[in-house]
C-alpha cells in the first residue's frame, strides 16, 4: 500500500490496516514531511507523541513529488501496489501527474482511495477543510453543545476519524469486488459525506420531524433520562433505554413513585418533561456519592459510568485485558504507550508493529527491494534531492 496521505484522516486508515498486516509505504516530502510530525507538545525525542501514535508499523519513505525523477519512482512503485491512499486537495494528484487515470492504466488492479474534505465533485469540491471545519460544515456542531446554546467542538477529531474509518470500509469493500472482477476502482471518501451518515439517527430525526434539532449538553433528544448527572462527589452517566430499565431506575434510587406518574410513566412523556424530571433526579443523585450510585444501579442492569478521566481509562483493567495501550519500543523516542487495535479477530488477530518511522527511514531498503536500485542509484537520487535514502537502516520486522 501506498500512503500519500498526511495529519489524520488518512494516516488512521492506514494504521488499522498496517496493524493487520498490510505492508503500508509512507511517503513523505524530503523537506518536513508529514505535517503531523510537528503537531506538539508532547514529543519524546524530538518525535511528536501524535506522529508516533498514528504511524506506527509503517515503512517511511521519502521522495521529492517535484521532481519528475520522484514522481516516476512513484509510477513505478504503483506498478506494484494493491492499494493507494491519499488525502491532498481534489486534483492534487492529477497536477503530480500520479491521479488515478494515470495510476490505474499502468496498474487496472489498483484500488485508489481520495479522501478529502467535501469530495471530488460538487461546488464545495475545492474548499479547504480539516476536523474543525467539517464538524461545523456538517451540521454536527449545531447539535453539539450545552442547552445554554453554546456549541463546541468534539472532544477528538470525529471528522477526521470517521473518514478513515470509512475509508478503510471502501478500500476492503473495492479489494473484495477485485477478487471478483480482476479490477481495482476508485474508491471517493469526504469528511462530509462521512459525518452525515455517522449522524442518520439526527438526520432521520429531522427529515421526519422538520424540526432542527439542538444542543442537549450531556443528554439525548429521544430517551430519557439519559445524560451525565453530579452525584455527591463526581459526575456519573446513565442511560434508560427501556420501559423496564425505568422501573428498575426508579426503585434503585429509591423513588417508585416516579414511575407511573402522570408526567413521566413512558419515555414519550419523560422526553416532553425533560426538565423537571432531570430537576428531580439531580436533586436525588447529590444525597449519595458516585460510587454507591453506579453499585446501585449496576446491580438492577441500569447502563450506567463514571465519567473517567484518560489516567483511569489508562489504568482500567477491561484495557489491560483488551490490550489497548501496549507499550512499543523505539530507538529514537524510547519505549512508549500507544493505541491497541480495537478489532479482535480470533484467526488473523492484528498487531502492534514497529514504531513510526523517522522521515525517509527506509527509502533505500524500500527501493533497493522493490525497484531493484542499487547504493550507486540511491546515492545518486539523494546528492540530486529526489529522495532521502534513509541509509543506514535497520530493518523493520516485517518483510519487505
Amino acid at each position: 500500500m501506498l500512503d500519500f496521505s498526511h495529519a489524520l484522516a488518512g494516516p488512521y486508515c492506514t494504521l488499522l490496516l498496517a496493524d493487520f498486516g498490510a505492508s503500508v509505504y509512507k511517503l513523505e516530502s524530503p523537506t518536513g514531511g508529514d505535517m503531523g510530525r510537528g503537531w506538539g507538545p508532547p514529543f519524546a525525542g524530538g518525535q511528536s507523541s501524535y506522529f508516533l501514535g498514528l504511524n506506527r508499523g509503517k515503512f517511511g519513505i521519502s521522495i521529492d513529488l517535484k521532481r519528475e525523477a520522484g514522481v516516476d519512482l512513484c509510477l513505478r512503485l504503483i506498478d506494484q501496489m494493491d492499494v493507494l491512499v491519499e488525502n491532498f486537495r481534489p486534483g492534487t494528484m492529477d497536477r503530480l501527474g500520479l491521479g488515478f487515470e494515470v495510476a490505474s492504466q499502468r496498474n487496472p488492479r489498483l484500488v485508489y482511495c481520495s479522501i478529502s474534505g467535501y469530495g471530488q465533485a460538487g461546488p464545495s469540491r475545492d474548499e479547504a477543510a480539516m476536523d474543525l471545519i467539517v464538524e461545523c460544515s456538517s451540521g454536527f456542531m449545531s447539535i453539539t453543545g450545552t442547552e445554554a446554546g453554546e456549541q463546541v467542538r468534539s472532544g477528538y477529531a470525529v471528522a477526521d476519524i470517521n473518514a478513515g474509518l470509512f475509508s478503510v470500509i471502501g478500500i476492503m469493500l473495492a479489494l473484495r469486488a477485485r477478487e471478483l472482477s480482476g479490477r481495482g476502482q476508485y474508491v471517493d471518501v469526504s469528511m462530509l459525506d462521512g459525518m452525515i451518515s455517522a449522524m442518520t439517527s439526527n438526520y432521520m430525526s429531522f427529515l421526519g420531524s422538520g424540526k432542527p434539532p439542538r444542543p442537549l449538553g450531556s443528554g439525548f433528544p429521544t430517551v430519557v433520562p439519559y445524560r451525565v448527572f453530579e452525584a455527591k462527589d463526581r459526575c456519573f452517566s446513565i442511560a434508560v433505554g427501556s420501559e423496564k430499565l425505568w422501573s428498575a431506575f426508579c426503585r434503585a434510587v429509591g423513588r417508585g413513585d416516579l414511575e407511573t406518574h402522570a408526567d413521566f410513566g413512558t419515555n414519550a412523556q419523560r422526553v416532553a418533561n425533560r426538565h423537571a424530571l432531570e430537576a428531580i433526579l439531580s436533586a436525588v443523585f447529590q444525597e449519595r456519592d458516585m460510587q454507591e450510585w453506579i453499585e446501585r444501579l449496576t446491580a438492577v442492569g441500569i447502563p450506567c459510568s463514571p465519567v473517567r478521566t484518560f489516567q483511569e481509562v489508562v489504568d482500567h483493567p477491561q484495557t489491560e485485558i483488551r490490550e489497548m495501550f501496549p507499550t512499543i519500543a523505539c530507538r529514537v523516542a524510547g519505549p512508549h504507550r500507544v493505541t491497541g487495535t480495537p478489532i479482535k479477530l480470533s484467526e488473523t488477530p492484528g498487531r502492534i508493529g514497529a514504531p513510526a518511522p523517522e522521515l525517509g527511514e527506509h527509502t533505500g531498503a524500500v527501493l533497493s527491494e522493490l525497484l531493484g536500485l542499487d547504493r550507486n542509484a540511491l546515492n545518486n537520487l539523494a546528492q540530486s534531492g529526489v529522495i532521502l535514502p534513509g541509509w543506514p537502516a535497520p530493518p523493520m520486522e516485517t518483510s519487505l
